[in-house]
Protein backbone atom coordinates (compact mmCIF):
# COMPACT_ATOMS: atom_id res chain seq x y z
CA UNK A 1 0.00 0.00 0.00
CA UNK A 2 1.23 3.49 -0.75
CA UNK A 3 -0.11 6.45 1.38
CA UNK A 4 0.02 9.89 -0.30
CA UNK A 5 -0.47 12.71 2.60
CA UNK A 6 -1.82 15.80 1.18
CA UNK A 7 -1.75 18.78 3.73
CA UNK A 8 -4.38 21.32 2.64
CA UNK A 9 -4.67 25.32 2.78
CA UNK A 10 -7.62 26.85 0.86
CA UNK A 11 -6.97 24.68 -2.27
CA UNK A 12 -10.14 23.27 -3.07
CA UNK A 13 -10.59 24.42 -6.93
CA UNK A 14 -7.61 21.62 -7.13
CA UNK A 15 -9.19 18.92 -5.10
CA UNK A 16 -11.08 17.13 -7.80
CA UNK A 17 -8.29 17.40 -10.32
CA UNK A 18 -5.49 15.62 -8.13
CA UNK A 19 -7.84 12.68 -6.74
CA UNK A 20 -8.55 12.19 -10.32
CA UNK A 21 -4.82 12.26 -11.54
CA UNK A 22 -4.20 9.92 -8.62
CA UNK A 23 -6.83 7.47 -9.41
CA UNK A 24 -5.45 7.38 -12.82
CA UNK A 25 -1.91 6.84 -12.19
CA UNK A 26 -2.84 4.28 -9.68
CA UNK A 27 -5.22 2.23 -11.85
CA UNK A 28 -2.27 2.47 -14.89
CA UNK A 29 -0.07 0.94 -12.14
CA UNK A 30 -1.95 -1.44 -9.87
CA UNK A 31 -1.15 0.28 -6.95
CA UNK A 32 -3.39 0.05 -3.52
CA UNK A 33 -3.56 3.74 -2.85
CA UNK A 34 -4.19 5.46 0.43
CA UNK A 35 -5.17 9.45 0.36
CA UNK A 36 -4.85 11.18 3.23
CA UNK A 37 -6.04 14.86 2.79
CA UNK A 38 -5.33 17.08 6.17
CA UNK A 39 -7.22 20.11 5.79
CA UNK A 40 -4.97 23.19 7.58
CA UNK A 41 -7.49 25.30 8.53
CA UNK A 42 -9.31 26.33 4.93
CA UNK A 43 -11.51 29.00 4.96
CA UNK A 44 -12.71 28.25 1.06
CA UNK A 45 -14.58 25.04 0.93
CA UNK A 46 -11.65 22.32 0.69
CA UNK A 47 -12.95 20.90 3.60
CA UNK A 48 -16.72 20.27 1.69
CA UNK A 49 -14.62 19.19 -1.35
CA UNK A 50 -12.66 16.33 0.75
CA UNK A 51 -15.96 15.12 2.59
CA UNK A 52 -17.39 14.38 -1.15
CA UNK A 53 -14.16 12.80 -2.61
CA UNK A 54 -14.57 10.61 0.68
CA UNK A 55 -18.06 9.68 0.30
CA UNK A 56 -17.16 8.75 -3.44
CA UNK A 57 -14.00 6.91 -2.56
CA UNK A 58 -12.99 4.65 -0.27
CA UNK A 59 -9.47 5.17 -0.50
CA UNK A 60 -9.69 8.73 0.61
CA UNK A 61 -9.65 9.50 4.33
CA UNK A 62 -9.63 13.49 5.62
CA UNK A 63 -8.76 15.10 8.79
CA UNK A 64 -9.61 18.31 9.52
CA UNK A 65 -7.81 21.08 11.67
CA UNK A 66 -9.76 23.56 14.08
CA UNK A 67 -7.36 26.04 12.65
CA UNK A 68 -4.80 27.03 10.32
CA UNK A 69 -0.93 24.84 11.97
CA UNK A 70 0.83 24.93 9.53
CA UNK A 71 2.44 22.52 7.27
CA UNK A 72 4.70 20.57 9.96
CA UNK A 73 1.65 20.05 12.31
CA UNK A 74 -0.02 19.03 8.81
CA UNK A 75 2.37 16.34 7.45
CA UNK A 76 2.95 15.11 10.93
CA UNK A 77 -0.85 14.47 11.52
CA UNK A 78 -1.00 13.06 7.73
CA UNK A 79 1.86 10.72 8.64
CA UNK A 80 0.36 9.44 12.06
CA UNK A 81 -2.65 8.44 10.22
CA UNK A 82 -1.16 6.82 6.66
CA UNK A 83 -1.37 3.02 6.52
CA UNK A 84 1.31 2.53 3.63
CA UNK A 85 4.64 0.85 3.87
CA UNK A 86 5.37 3.76 1.74
CA UNK A 87 4.27 7.53 2.10
CA UNK A 88 4.20 10.09 -0.23
CA UNK A 89 3.68 13.35 0.17
CA UNK A 90 2.69 16.31 -2.31
CA UNK A 91 1.35 19.81 -2.33
CA UNK A 92 -2.45 19.86 -3.44
CA UNK A 93 -2.01 22.78 -5.67
CA UNK A 94 -1.29 20.89 -8.57
CA UNK A 95 2.29 22.11 -8.98
CA UNK A 96 3.42 18.46 -8.10
CA UNK A 97 2.87 15.91 -10.87
CA UNK A 98 1.27 12.67 -9.52
CA UNK A 99 2.53 10.74 -12.70
CA UNK A 100 6.16 11.19 -11.24
CA UNK A 101 5.63 8.53 -8.13
CA UNK A 102 6.17 5.24 -10.62
CA UNK A 103 9.56 7.16 -10.68
CA UNK A 104 10.11 7.94 -7.32
CA UNK A 105 9.02 4.11 -6.54
CA UNK A 106 11.54 3.31 -9.12
CA UNK A 107 14.03 5.03 -6.97
CA UNK A 108 13.17 3.85 -3.89
CA UNK A 109 13.47 0.17 -5.16
CA UNK A 110 17.27 1.00 -5.30
CA UNK A 111 17.42 1.10 -1.75
CA UNK A 112 17.23 4.53 -0.66
CA UNK A 113 14.81 5.18 2.44
CA UNK A 114 13.93 8.99 2.12
CA UNK A 115 13.55 10.17 -2.26
CA UNK A 116 13.42 13.93 -2.62
CA UNK A 117 11.88 15.79 -5.70
CA UNK A 118 14.24 18.52 -7.36
CA UNK A 119 12.12 20.90 -9.54
CA UNK A 120 15.31 20.50 -12.65
CA UNK A 121 12.32 22.99 -14.21
CA UNK A 122 10.35 25.63 -12.03
CA UNK A 123 7.58 27.87 -13.22
CA UNK A 124 7.69 30.11 -10.07
CA UNK A 125 8.88 34.11 -10.56
CA UNK A 126 12.31 34.80 -10.34
CA UNK A 127 12.23 36.71 -6.65
CA UNK A 128 11.42 32.94 -5.69
CA UNK A 129 14.10 31.02 -7.67
CA UNK A 130 16.64 32.91 -6.83
CA UNK A 131 16.31 32.39 -2.58
CA UNK A 132 15.98 29.32 -2.72
CA UNK A 133 18.59 28.18 -4.50
CA UNK A 134 20.91 29.99 -1.83
CA UNK A 135 19.16 28.42 0.34
CA UNK A 136 19.57 24.88 -0.92
CA UNK A 137 22.71 25.63 -1.53
CA UNK A 138 23.40 26.53 2.11
CA UNK A 139 21.45 23.66 3.59
CA UNK A 140 23.78 21.36 2.07
CA UNK A 141 26.87 22.75 2.61
CA UNK A 142 25.92 22.93 6.61
CA UNK A 143 24.36 19.57 6.74
CA UNK A 144 26.11 17.66 4.17
CA UNK A 145 23.28 16.14 2.67
CA UNK A 146 23.56 17.04 -0.57
CA UNK A 147 20.53 17.77 -2.39
CA UNK A 148 19.26 20.39 -5.17
CA UNK A 149 15.74 21.05 -3.67
CA UNK A 150 15.23 20.84 -0.15
CA UNK A 151 12.23 22.53 0.30
CA UNK A 152 10.18 20.41 -2.82
CA UNK A 153 6.86 19.26 -1.23
CA UNK A 154 6.80 15.73 -3.13
CA UNK A 155 8.82 13.13 -1.45
CA UNK A 156 8.93 9.41 -0.82
CA UNK A 157 9.28 8.04 2.61
CA UNK A 158 9.70 4.36 4.29
CA UNK A 159 6.86 4.69 7.03
CA UNK A 160 9.59 3.73 9.69
CA UNK A 161 11.60 7.09 8.94
CA UNK A 162 8.98 8.33 10.93
CA UNK A 163 9.16 6.35 14.22
CA UNK A 164 12.56 8.12 14.31
CA UNK A 165 12.04 12.08 12.54
CA UNK A 166 10.05 13.79 14.29
CA UNK A 167 8.30 16.76 13.28
CA UNK A 168 7.15 20.40 14.84
CA UNK A 169 7.63 23.78 14.12
CA UNK A 170 8.37 24.24 10.50
CA UNK A 171 11.25 21.45 9.87
CA UNK A 172 9.14 19.95 7.31
CA UNK A 173 11.37 21.00 4.80
CA UNK A 174 14.40 19.56 6.67
CA UNK A 175 12.85 15.27 6.81
CA UNK A 176 15.29 14.15 4.53
CA UNK A 177 18.29 16.23 6.76
CA UNK A 178 16.98 14.85 10.21
CA UNK A 179 16.72 11.12 8.35
CA UNK A 180 20.43 11.29 7.07
CA UNK A 181 21.52 12.20 10.55
CA UNK A 182 19.94 9.04 11.90
CA UNK A 183 21.53 6.80 9.42
CA UNK A 184 18.34 6.45 6.54
CA UNK A 185 19.56 6.54 2.89
CA UNK A 186 18.49 10.06 1.36
CA UNK A 187 18.28 10.11 -3.23
CA UNK A 188 16.86 12.55 -5.39
CA UNK A 189 15.48 12.49 -9.02
CA UNK A 190 14.21 15.15 -11.17
CA UNK A 191 10.42 15.52 -11.61
CA UNK A 192 8.31 17.70 -13.59
CA UNK A 193 7.36 20.92 -11.97
CA UNK A 194 3.62 22.16 -13.31
CA UNK A 195 2.53 25.83 -13.10
CA UNK A 196 0.21 26.67 -10.89
CA UNK A 197 -3.76 27.15 -12.48
CA UNK A 198 -5.69 27.77 -9.35
CA UNK A 199 -5.31 30.51 -6.37
CA UNK A 200 -1.36 31.80 -5.00
CA UNK A 201 1.11 30.97 -3.19
CA UNK A 202 0.88 31.45 0.11
CA UNK A 203 4.22 31.97 1.09
CA UNK A 204 6.10 35.02 1.50
CA UNK A 205 9.31 36.87 2.17
CA UNK A 206 8.52 36.04 5.57
CA UNK A 207 9.34 31.93 4.88
CA UNK A 208 13.25 32.47 4.21
CA UNK A 209 13.64 34.04 7.33
CA UNK A 210 11.80 31.11 9.59
CA UNK A 211 13.80 28.99 6.76
CA UNK A 212 17.54 29.94 7.67
CA UNK A 213 16.91 30.31 11.77
CA UNK A 214 15.12 26.72 11.17
CA UNK A 215 18.38 25.80 9.01
CA UNK A 216 20.23 26.71 12.09
CA UNK A 217 18.07 24.80 14.40
CA UNK A 218 18.55 21.59 12.39
CA UNK A 219 22.39 22.05 12.02
CA UNK A 220 22.38 22.31 15.59
CA UNK A 221 20.21 19.44 16.38
CA UNK A 222 22.41 16.96 13.51
CA UNK A 223 25.71 17.90 14.73
CA UNK A 224 25.32 18.68 18.49
CA UNK A 225 21.83 17.70 19.93
CA UNK A 226 23.54 15.30 21.72
CA UNK A 227 27.15 17.08 22.64
CA UNK A 228 25.94 20.69 23.05
CA UNK A 229 29.21 22.09 25.10
CA UNK A 230 31.35 20.99 22.11
CA UNK A 231 29.54 23.89 20.14
CA UNK A 232 29.22 26.63 22.74
CA UNK A 233 32.16 25.45 25.10
CA UNK A 234 34.57 25.98 21.95
CA UNK A 235 32.58 29.71 21.15
CA UNK A 236 33.12 30.39 25.22
CA UNK A 237 36.94 29.09 25.20
CA UNK A 238 37.67 30.77 22.08
CA UNK A 239 36.12 33.92 23.64
CA UNK A 240 37.69 33.68 27.08
CA UNK A 241 41.02 33.00 25.08
CA UNK A 242 40.90 36.52 23.03
CA UNK A 243 39.90 38.29 26.42
CA UNK A 244 43.23 36.67 28.49
CA UNK A 245 45.14 37.38 26.09
CA UNK A 246 43.90 41.11 25.65
CA UNK A 247 44.20 41.71 29.52
CA UNK A 248 47.86 40.02 29.04
CA UNK A 249 49.33 42.24 26.68
CA UNK A 250 47.25 45.40 28.71
CA UNK A 251 49.42 43.97 32.23
CA UNK A 252 52.80 43.81 30.01
CA UNK A 253 51.84 47.70 28.66
CA UNK A 254 51.43 48.77 32.21
CA UNK A 255 54.50 47.19 34.06
CA UNK A 256 56.70 48.74 30.65
CA UNK A 257 54.96 51.51 30.80
CA UNK A 258 57.77 53.92 32.42
CA UNK A 259 60.66 52.45 30.14
CA UNK A 260 59.01 51.67 27.10
CA UNK A 261 56.11 53.81 26.79
CA UNK A 262 57.05 57.73 28.33
CA UNK A 263 53.83 58.90 27.13
CA UNK A 264 51.54 56.22 27.77
CA UNK A 265 47.90 56.28 28.26
CA UNK A 266 46.29 55.45 31.37
CA UNK A 267 44.28 51.89 31.04
CA UNK A 268 41.07 53.21 31.92
CA UNK A 269 41.25 55.42 28.74
CA UNK A 270 42.05 52.01 26.40
CA UNK A 271 38.98 50.56 24.48
CA UNK A 272 40.87 47.39 24.64
CA UNK A 273 40.17 46.83 28.49
CA UNK A 274 36.23 46.91 27.70
CA UNK A 275 36.55 44.70 24.88
CA UNK A 276 38.79 42.19 26.59
CA UNK A 277 36.84 41.81 29.87
CA UNK A 278 33.43 41.40 27.66
CA UNK A 279 35.09 38.46 26.03
CA UNK A 280 36.14 37.34 29.38
CA UNK A 281 32.54 37.89 30.49
CA UNK A 282 30.80 36.37 26.87
CA UNK A 283 33.09 33.07 27.36
CA UNK A 284 31.70 32.57 30.97
CA UNK A 285 27.83 32.93 30.00
CA UNK A 286 28.86 30.64 26.98
CA UNK A 287 30.17 27.95 28.94
CA UNK A 288 27.71 28.12 31.29
CA UNK A 289 24.89 27.59 28.83
CA UNK A 290 26.87 24.76 27.37
CA UNK A 291 26.63 22.97 30.93
CA UNK A 292 23.09 23.66 31.49
CA UNK A 293 22.22 22.77 28.05
CA UNK A 294 24.16 19.21 28.48
CA UNK A 295 22.42 18.73 31.63
CA UNK A 296 19.01 19.38 30.00
CA UNK A 297 20.24 17.02 27.16
CA UNK A 298 20.89 13.90 29.98
CA UNK A 299 17.77 14.40 31.98
CA UNK A 300 15.92 14.59 28.15
CA UNK A 301 17.44 11.70 26.91
CA UNK A 302 17.15 9.31 29.40
CA UNK A 303 14.68 6.52 27.35
CA UNK A 304 16.09 7.98 23.98
CA UNK A 305 17.84 5.18 22.07
CA UNK A 306 20.60 7.43 20.55
CA UNK A 307 20.89 4.82 17.79
CA UNK A 308 19.05 3.34 14.81
CA UNK A 309 19.43 -0.21 13.64
CA UNK A 310 18.48 -1.03 10.01
CA UNK A 311 18.55 -4.77 10.48
CA UNK A 312 19.30 -7.93 13.05
CA UNK A 313 20.51 -11.63 12.53
CA UNK A 314 21.08 -14.26 14.64
CA UNK A 315 18.22 -14.39 17.27
CA UNK A 316 16.86 -11.93 19.59
CA UNK A 317 18.92 -8.60 20.60
CA UNK A 318 19.29 -7.62 24.05
CA UNK A 319 19.45 -8.59 26.90
CA UNK A 320 20.06 -12.58 27.73
CA UNK A 321 16.99 -14.05 28.94
CA UNK A 322 17.07 -15.20 32.85
CA UNK A 323 17.85 -18.71 33.23
CA UNK A 324 15.13 -20.97 34.79
CA UNK A 325 16.24 -22.92 37.63
CA UNK A 326 16.91 -27.12 37.21
CA UNK A 327 13.64 -29.54 38.33
CA UNK A 328 14.69 -29.98 41.81
CA UNK A 329 17.12 -27.40 42.51
CA UNK A 330 16.69 -25.54 45.25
Amino acid sequence: MISVVIPTFNEHESLAQLHAELDEVARSGGYDLDVVFVDDGSTDGSWDEIRRLAEIDSRVRGLQFRRNFGKAAALSAGFEAARGELVMTLDADLQDDPREIPNFLARMNEGFDVVSGWKEVRHDPFHKVLPSRVFNWLVSTLTGVKLHDHNCGMKCYRREVFDEVQLYGELHRFVPVLAAARGWKVGEIPIRHRPRPYGSSKYGMRRFVKGFLDLLTVYFLTGYGQRPLHLLGTVGLLSFLLGGLGLTWLAIYWVLRETMYPQWIPLHQRPLVIYSAGLLLLGAQFLSIGFLAELMTANSRRGVVPYSIARTVGGAVGPAAPQQPAAGAA
